[in-house]
């Protein structure tokens, strides 16, 4: 038999709606959300018109900060402290890949922890981990979301996560190991570094997948029954067609024997990232007018 398909579509789907009633509770106040770009990298301009169309879908004020590829470190910090200034904004992203010559970290440093809805300042890292208030990373909170939303809770559960960046890894892993519902997990992060990996895998009953290579997680890596959360996005030339086509980190036919749920690439965790995004910039606006 195999394993039950985890829609992301309809997850992210219920949670707009969501976002929608809260965006009603606000009282007229109209949360928005300012993307800054640096170039013109193609994926990353695919990924902020999703973003828009889902905050034209539930009500979002969005504007594009778009600079060129040739932008300095002290051009973009100045349109980010712009931004924090700018009280039309509750929430700010700024779209990676950023250009080479960039310091990632020292823009994602200049965006307010206040403004920060995709959690990449250090002050929300620091935040998250410590178990405080703060904006969660919107693709691990969705893998999160994805998980308590199909039913299958991590609570008192073996997560093991494949891959310790700081974008999903690594931040997925300060989540579910808080304790509070929806998480307290055991969680055990697998890496390039990591001997035998399937040693631990096979004992999950939870497998997270975000190494960035198509086809890691093998269905003899999977214990008969575990969830399988493929985070990965990998473009790939499909044999059949000869045409590019969207696979994630597991191999999904063969895993999908094995698993008792899996998400698919595309429709799984995806969606979902974009729907997290939406509703902290409506948490941000919430935040502001409960002070």
């Amino acid at each position: 038999m195999g394993a039950e398909i985890i829609d992301g579509r309809a997850i992210s789907a219920a949670i707009r709606e969501e976002v929608k009633a809260r965006i009603a509770r606000l009282g007229g106040t109209v949360p928005g959300l300012a993307a800054v770009i640096a170039g013109d990298d193609p994926s990353a301009q695919s990924y902020l018109k999703g973003i828009a169309r889902g905050c034209d879908a539930v009500g979002i004020f969005h504007e594009q900060f778009v600079l060129p590829a040739d932008a300095t470190q002290s051009q973009l910090e100045e349109t980010l402290e712009r931004l924090n200034r700018n009280d039309r904004f509750h929430g700010i992203i700024l779209q990676l890949p950023l250009p080479r010559h960039i310091d990632a970290l020292r823009a994602e440093s200049a965006i307010a922890p206040e403004k920060d809805i995709d959690g990449t300042n250090p002050v929300s890292a620091g935040k998250l981990l410590l178990g405080e208030k703060t904006f969660f990373p919107s693709t691990a909170h969705g893998v999160q979301e994805l998980l308590v939303r199909s039913g299958h809770s991590p609570d008192g559960l073996h997560v093991v996560i494949c891959g310790r960046s700081n974008i999903v890894g690594k931040p997925l892993a300060a989540i579910l190991m808080q304790k509070q519902r929806g998480a307290n997990a055991t969680v055990t992060v697998c890496h390039t570094g990591t001997t035998n990996m399937s040693s631990f895998t096979r004992s999950a009953d939870i497998v997270v997948a975000a190494m960035g290579r198509p086809g890691s997680i093998t269905a003899d890596m999977v214990r008969p029954g575990a969830v399988v959360i493929d985070v990965g996005v990998n473009q790939i030339d499909d044999p059949g067609t000869g045409k590019p086509r969207l696979v994630g980190d597991v191999d999904f036919e063969a895993v999908s024997e094995v698993a008792g749920a899996i998400t698919p690439v595309p429709g799984g965790t995806g969606p979902v990232t974009a729907a997290m995004l939406l509703s902290n910039t409506v948490l941000s606006a919430e935040w502001r007018a409960a002070h």
